[in-house]
């Protein structure tokens, strides 16, 4: 049996994937796995028997990963399920953007009590009047999962699309559509786009990407939209380009002090996946990665750790061990296996920056004193019998 805990309301329609093999505790030192949104779990401790999280979401900026992945805690998001819930708010964004409907709605709630507001609003819509988004050049930074569902979607929107990723997957390549221009030098998504929206993950190499020096190389009068995260965009600098005229509308899901407020950056408060069906998707997405690693080992969609896969459990017994990237690990763990008369029917081995992960299959059941000999390997974070 295993027990698992979450730390945020989670969809219902995700937890029922649990089989009858789970048992959910609020007692959290007692929980394998935890499920956790927007918590922060940096000042958390976290027990011996804990050994996944699941973020329902992709961010995993409230989670120290670095600890998790010392203490063999594999950390896993949910990339591209809530996806669509954000191309749609960003589509939504270019519109609103585009046509000044913000301001138009403000006006008419204004104006709700007069009775002449019919007449009257012949003449004021002037002042609100928009550009089309057809025709216009749409620059995207980051091809994954959203950058992708928003590219094509503005193909079919009849915009002329430009793509920049350094590091685009092959899956994400396949399901671009070949009516998009790849970039191969941001400066030219800068230099040449009426539009640009931001789709990378937040690091250091990308945090204020968007800053004074990137924004001088931009067209006057261009509508920069930011639904990724917002550190990835000087907003400092952005609130004077807004001002300036050089920016003509910041569209942010990120509201603060700085953009709250002023003219012309439209903030709307964190609904990119802020649906039902992106909140069910990220839930069943979450669990089914909870369940494959605590019943098989199999680490997809980790943030910590490397993609370790070998299916099912088919052999007598299943050895999980979580370690540094160190030379003759294996090597080590052979040895000890061998010693102990086990044949190994399968392995595999895969590493992610100082860590790795091995999967063992064994034709015998594995004793205490030999587990106990593995863990004395130097470098072994974590081992799991399955």
């Amino acid at each position: 049996m295993y027990q698992y805990s979450c730390m945020n309301a989670i969809s219902e329609v995700g937890l029922q994937k649990f089989t009858d093999q789970y048992t959910k505790t609020e007692v959290k030192e007692d929980a394998d796995a935890l499920l956790v949104r927007s918590a922060a779990l940096h000042d958390m401790e976290f027990s011996d028997k804990l050994a996944a999280i699941a973020r329902a979401g992709a961010g995993v900026n409230n989670i120290p990963l670095e600890r998790c992945a010392e203490q063999g805690i594999v950390v896993f998001n949910t990339p591209g399920a809530n996806a669509n819930g954000v191309k749609e708010a960003v589509i939504a964004g270019l519109l609103l953007a585009s046509r000044d409907l913000a301001d138009g709605i403000n006006w008419v709630k204004a104006e709700s009590g007069n009775e002449d507001i019919a007449k009257l609003a012949e003449k004021e819509k002037k002042n609100f009047a928009g550009s089309e988004i057809k025709g216009k050049k749409l620059g995207i930074i980051g091809l994954g999962a959203i950058g992708i569902l928003v590219a094509n979607t503005a193909v079919h929107l009849g915009m002329e699309v430009y793509g920049y990723d350094p590091y685009i997957s092959v899956d994400s390549a396949w399901n671009l559509s070949r009516e998009i221009t790849h970039i191969t030098d941001v400066n030219d998504i800068y230099r040449e786009c009426d539009y640009i929206t931001i789709h990378v993950p937040l690091l250091e190499s990308t945090k204020k990407m968007i800053n004074e020096e990137a924004i001088a190389e931009m067209k006057d009068g261009v509508i920069l939209l930011n639904y990724a995260r917002d550190l990835l965009v000087d907003e400092e600098a952005v609130v004077k380009a807004v001002q300036s005229g050089k920016i003509r509308r910041y569209m942010s899901d990120f509201p603060n002090t700085t953009t709250a407020g002023v003219k012309n950056c439209i903030v709307t408060p964190h609904l990119g996946a802020s649906t039902s069906e992106s909140e069910d998707n990220c839930a069943v997405m979450a669990v089914k990665e909870v369940m494959d690693y605590l019943e098989n080992g199999n680490i997809n969609h980790s943030v910590n750790y490397p993609t370790c896969d070998m299916g099912k459990c088919k052999g007598v017994c299943r050895v999980a061990i979580n370690h540094k990237n160190i030379k003759n690990m294996i090597g080590q763990f052979a040895s000890v296996l061998g010693e102990a008369d086990m044949n190994i029917a399968n392995m595999a081995n895969q590493s992610k920056g100082e860590y790795a992960y091995s999967l063992f299959d064994l034709d015998t059941q594995i004793t205490d004193e030999v587990v106990e000999k593995l863990k004395n390997v130097q470098g072994v974070l974590r081992i799991r019998i399955l």
